[in-house]
């Protein structure tokens, strides 16, 4: 989760929080429902998380050398799971130069956006983006920012996703449309890897028709501690309401936690909804949704590491990621930009 837009430290500690009405689950089911998403594996997310958060990754910097591991790692993840990269690609590598992130706040090196794809079984064309960064804070210090649940949980949830995708490919089952797993650097310093990505596309901007972007699902904040399960939505229906829908639908027809719209909020002082990779194709006009589990006191700390993170939780909104994109993969009719 990125802070450029409200704060120049980054050693900011975590907001506070505030209340809001939380969202109905009696949502009309919409034609997609598949159980799918109960094959989402706790223990495979754990042991790619306690790898990527460990000393030898060094909070995995943009550009920096635990950065550049954390590439290697997803890239041998994709390969040995034999998860192709898209077709017009060369390779998983997608570079992010330096130059393109001259803005940030400090002095970036060269970096990578990581890609894989599944191809669709009717509309292979039509291509939704599951998205996450995989970037943290490094080295500060001399202490290591290990990013556990920023964005470690996310990159781990999107690795997952894929799994199961092709787990269920090779048996012959595949979404009607096709799905882009995407890996992105610098989001800390500015979404410089999302921003890179939509002005340089892969698959075409035009073939996007959603995405579901993944930063911070792996604790609870303050406002749910002890609490049943939840999950801030952002961005669902800021230019669809078939979109938002649709992960509507989906979470009443799989795990049904709360979907709390706090930070959907235009007005909401902490403006989240500009503040991770989503929002980057958004702009392009691609229908775009955030998954969030808000701060806590580790949030852009040292302190956020592996042992805090609750797997059933991570386990759980991962299933509802996976359940969302399910949905949307396999409607009759992708989502709609409102008029």
């Amino acid at each position: 989760m990125n802070l450029y837009k409200i704060s120049l430290s980054l050693l900011v500690i975590a907001l506070s929080l505030t209340g809001c009405k939380t969202s109905s689950t009696a949502v009309e089911p919409i034609q997609t429902t598949a159980d799918y998403w109960q094959q989402i594996s706790a223990d495979s997310m754990a042991v790619n998380l306690k790898v990527l958060t460990s000393d030898e990754f060094e909070g995995r910097r943009t550009g920096e050398p635990g950065q550049k591991k954390a590439t290697e790692y997803l890239v041998n993840f994709y390969q040995s799971h034999h998860i192709a990269y898209p077709k017009q690609a060369t390779s998983y590598i997608q570079p992010v130069p330096a130059k393109f992130m001259r803005g940030a706040m400090m002095r970036l090196k060269d970096s990578e956006n990581v890609m894989a794809f599944i191809e669709g079984s009717e509309k292979p064309e039509e291509v939704l983006v599951i998205s996450a960064h995989y970037d943290h804070m490094g080295i500060l210090l001399d202490q290591i920012y290990y990013g556990a649940d920023d964005n470690g949980s996310g990159t781990v949830a999107v690795m997952e996703m894929a799994r199961v995708f092709k787990s269920l490919e090779k048996q012959g089952i595949r979404p009607k449309r096709s799905v882009l797993f995407l890996h992105v650097t610098g989001e800390e310093f500015g979404l410089f890897g999302s921003k890179y990505y939509v002005a340089n596309p892969i698959v075409p901007l035009e073939n996007i028709i959603a995405n579901i972007n993944i930063d911070m699902i792996g604790r609870e904040d303050k406002k749910y501690a002890g609490k049943e399960d939840y999950i801030y939505v952002i961005g669902a229906d800021k230019l669809s309401q078939d979109l938002h829908k649709m992960s509507e639908s989906a979470n009443a027809n799989s795990v049904n936690v709360t979907l709390d719209y706090t930070y959907n909020d235009e007005k909401h002082p902490d403006q989240y909804y500009y503040r991770s990779d989503h929002y980057s194709f958004a702009e392009k006009g691609i229908p775009a949704m955030f998954y969030f589990n808000g701060t806590h006191d580790d949030y852009h700390q040292p302190s956020d590491t592996y042992d805090k993170i609750s797997f059933p939780k991570l386990k759980t909104r991962t299933q509802l990621a996976f359940a969302t994109a399910w949905t949307i993969l396999n409607a009759k009719d992708k989502p709609k930009l409102d008029k």
